[in-house]
């Protein structure tokens, strides 16, 4: 159970809700790029402060287990990894690469300082740290690096926990047919996914040499899920007669996930398919858990608890009531503002080829890609290094849309006399598993090309993090009233909507965005996360805290606008499962 994805105002009350299930012990990731957003600059403060949900889950009787990486997954954006590592000369991620030690011996160091004195060994509550993370399907997919080089870089990573000062017992998590590139010495291995007892305690005691003890690192009650795919599903009473299974032959378990929450912002990250290519992780991370993504108890839920009281020698409290959760009917979006209008009043970069997110200094966001052309020109426009979603537009007229997601990388386009090319380009997340880690720069990575032709000359980038709410006053004349007219005239084009809206009660809800396109949503300045209408996921979740008795503020950054809009409601429900 991770903090980053839970309101920190929400902690005690989920992990409550975990100790109710049964469980005695809570884990969680440590996404170093959630606190190390720019080189040297750590952030550990309210949502991101790790220490006090050590302490808090201590406080409710719980032990603690931490898995720090410095590589995670999780579905998690560059699976935890700083995107400024990719413009750090000479450096390799996940390797035994000087420059990449560094900077992990760094995180490791600036994590000791957080939550040293929490372990148990100074009277904590954290019990056992992970080394690494999943490393033996890296070793089986990087065939071109040297086993030994692969065992000496997770060795290295072990040891930087050590030096730092973490002495607590040490452990590796894979699955158990990849334990011979993924154990490391002095570490338990922990077997991922692993159904057969017989087999996870055949694989440890031949790698840990002895007889255990025995722990399933991620037994999966559910799955994770992406964009334009169906919301996976896995069967409650199965789940429980696994449970029972390690229960009754002594094997540890981790719940991966016991309760998931949400990817807010720009933190969901992207699996990756040969076939498809990138696969997009949804913004929500209900994974289908015992507690829902709002910390509802659901059918899974009793079922697991049902199990695990029965073979517990401690008692099992009762589950707190949920939160409140309210219905907003109808909010009002009274203000509009034209993106790309709005972008050309910013200072654009200027290069004579399009360049990267990175090269941008850009984490995440979006990118504005124009160039002006002097003369007409018309065919197939190819942009083979889209990463990953684009809307084209010529003189402010849309063409049509890119999508890595489903390999769309040309159309075609008929550019006039004296007309500008605009490409709008969206980051959706770094690739977070798998030997394509090592390449996840963002925005147009390749030459963009026009009829065969490669367009060089003066590319305008203009940048467009939105890592902070944009504000329609300070759009200038890009902004103005959402009147009926105006909206017709933005049709298809990219629009920042604001509204305001007054609350008597606050509590969790969920906003309605299936009659929006595509987008992310900011509430009183917190971005929730990004909304797509080909589903599954339909709803976006509004955690109660993040809203105020009085006025509240909320902002929409539409990138397609086929529908302009009006107004937008909050539900009581949400919506995970409906494909468009």
């Amino acid at each position: 159970m991770h903090y980053a994805r839970i309101p920190h105002q929400y902690w005690r009350h989920r992990l409550r809700m975990l100790k109710a299930m049964g469980l005695n012990a809570v884990a969680t990731y440590v996404f170093w790029n959630l606190h190390e957003p720019e080189p040297g600059q750590w952030d550990f403060e309210g949502d991101k402060d790790l220490a006090a949900y050590v302490r808090t889950a201590g406080e409710e009787g719980l032990m603690v287990i931490l898995r720090p990486g410095p590589y995670v997954c999780a579905e998690w954006e560059f699976g935890g990894y700083p995107w400024w590592l990719q413009n750090v000369p000479g450096l390799e991620v996940r390797r035994d690469n000087a420059e990449f030690l560094k900077r992990t011996k760094a995180y490791i160091d600036r994590l000791y300082q957080e939550v040293g004195d929490l372990l148990c060994t100074k009277g904590g509550p954290i019990v056992m740290v992970q080394c690494e993370n999943e490393f033996g399907s890296y070793v089986s997919q990087r065939k071109d690096i040297p086993l030994s080089e692969h065992q000496a870089y997770n060795a290295k990573i072990r040891q930087q926990l050590a030096d730092a000062g973490f002495d607590v017992p040490l452990f590796t998590s894979d699955g158990t047919w990849l334990f011979e590139g993924g154990h490391t010495e002095g570490a338990l291995p922990t077997g991922n996914g692993e159904n057969n007892v017989a087999n996870l305690k055949k694989a440890v005691d031949q790698y840990h040499g002895g007889e255990g003890p025995y722990m399933v690192a991620e037994f999966y009650p559910g799955w994770l899920s992406h964009w334009a795919e169906p919301f996976p599903h896995r069967d409650a009473s199965a789940i429980a007669r696994q449970a029972e299974t390690y229960l009754r032959n002594d094997v540890s378990f981790n719940v991966y996930m016991v309760h998931g929450g949400t990817n807010f912002g720009f933190t969901s990250g992207a699996n990756y398919d040969r076939r498809r290519d990138i696969q997009p992780d949804l913004t929500s991370y209900d994974y289908d858990a015992p507690i829902s993504e709002a910390g509802w108890v659901t059918p899974k839920y009793d079922s697991l608890r049902n199990v695990i009281r029965r073979y517990v020698d401690y008692d099992v409290p009762e589950p707190p009531a949920p939160n409140p959760v309210i219905e907003i009917p109808s909010i009002k979006l009274t203000r509009v503002a034209d993106v790309l209008a709005w972008a050309e009043t910013l200072e654009p970069a200027v290069a004579d080829a399009p360049q990267t997110f990175e090269q941008l200094g850009q984490g995440y966001g979006y990118v504005l890609y124009e160039r002006h052309f002097n003369q007409p020109i018309s065919g197939t426009l190819e942009v083979p290094g889209l990463r990953d979603y684009a809307v084209v537009y010529v003189d402010g007229m849309k063409v049509g849309e890119l999508n890595r997601n489903t390999q769309t990388y040309s159309l075609e386009v008929e550019v006039p006399f004296n007309a500008t090319l605009q490409i709008l380009v969206e980051n959706m997340g770094r690739i977070n598993y798998g030997d394509e880690i090592v390449r996840n720069t963002k925005g147009i990575i390749s030459p963009v090309k026009i009829a065969g032709q490669e367009i060089t000359g003066e590319w305008n980038m203009y940048r467009l993090p939105m890592d902070e709410a944009p504000d329609c006053a300070a759009m200038g004349r890009a902004a103005s009233d959402n009147t009926p007219a105006r909206a017709t005239r933005l049709k298809d084009l990219p629009a920042v909507y604001e509204g305001t809206f007054t609350l008597e009660q606050t509590g969790d809800t969920f906003l309605d965005m299936e009659p929006f396109g595509k987008g992310i949503v900011f509430v009183n300045g917190h971005n929730l996360g990004r909304y797509w209408h080909v589903g599954p996921q339909q709803t976006l979740y509004v955690p109660g805290p993040w809203l105020k008795k009085g006025d509240n503020r909320i902002v929409v950054f539409e990138q397609l606008n086929a529908a302009p809009q009006q107004t937008l409601r909050a539900v009581r429900t949400p919506e995970l499962k409906k494909l468009k």
